[in-house]
């Protein structure tokens, strides 16, 4: 939740480093390591995590070119985020199931600046260690089916602020902002993905007749609804954490 908050705040996602140190703190302080250690770790897993999220939206963005008009620019964004999707899937096969080549690799283009390459397989080590997850094949379907889970949350609650606005679309108009705003805001942008987010979510539903003025006031709802409970929330739990943005910011200097 705090990184949430963090991104409605921060611009380019930087929420995203402060979510990663936040857990990597939290990890530190039961004895999971120190906190830079932990922070790679940690890392990796928000890397799966977000392979897994575009990987999602390029799938509904696929069903639904087959049901509406998906604009060509989306088409072709969403193709570059599948090419970029497959070539991050690639590098984590083969982390996760050739480690110690990988790491022989490291040592010998690191091999003429010894400090280098002491640091750099400490970030390997560590970092690998959080694609544990995903080594073990029971592991997959639980991964999978609460991806899954967390996309059709936000499909349902933009096909209920379409009802609650009065517009009768198809149930397929809330998958389509969800696809359109999870593409947009998958781009580093402004605090809050404020402009993009918009923009997005006006589009999707614009497709299915929508007046653009009513298109762009669903927007800004939606858009209220979402990241003002998370703003309020985030603040909560990083008092809980006794931190400050600016301390979990400096995360990128570890």
């Amino acid at each position: 939740m705090i990184g949430y908050m963090a991104n409605n705040v921060l611009p380019l996602r930087a929420g995203e480093v402060v979510r990663v140190y936040v857990v990597a703190r939290r990890w530190s302080a039961v004895g999971a390591g120190g906190t830079g250690h932990a922070f790679w770790t940690v890392l990796a897993t928000l890397i799966v995590e977000r392979v897994l999220d575009s990987l999602a939206v390029v799938l509904m963005l696929a069903v639904l070119v087959l049901v509406v008009p998906v604009p060509a620019f989306l088409q072709a964004a969403a193709l570059a985020v599948l090419a970029i999707d497959l070539a991050g899937i690639a590098v984590l096969v083969a982390l996760v199931a050739a480690p110690a080549r990988c790491a022989r690799l490291i040592e010998r283009l690191s091999a003429r600046w010894p400090r280098l390459r002491q640091r750099a397989l400490s970030v390997f080590e560590t970092f690998v260690r959080g694609l544990d997850g995903i080594r073990a094949p029971s592991h997959a379907l639980p991964i999978l089916v609460w991806t899954a889970i967390l996309w059709v949350i936000p499909a349902a609650a933009a096909s209920m602020m379409l009802t609650a606005m009065n517009l009768s679309l198809p149930w397929i108009a809330g998958w389509a902002v969800l696809a359109f705003v999870g593409l947009g805001i998958s781009i580093p942008s402004a605090p809050g993905y404020v402009g993009v987010f918009h923009a997005a979510a006006a589009l999707a539903v614009g497709l299915f007749g929508v007046a653009p003025a009513a298109a762009v006031g669903y927007a800004l709802v939606l858009h209220a609804s979402q990241i003002l409970p998370v703003i309020a929330l985030g603040w909560v739990y990083l008092l809980r954490e006794q931190l400050h943005l600016g301390e979990a910011m400096h995360a990128r200097a570890l």
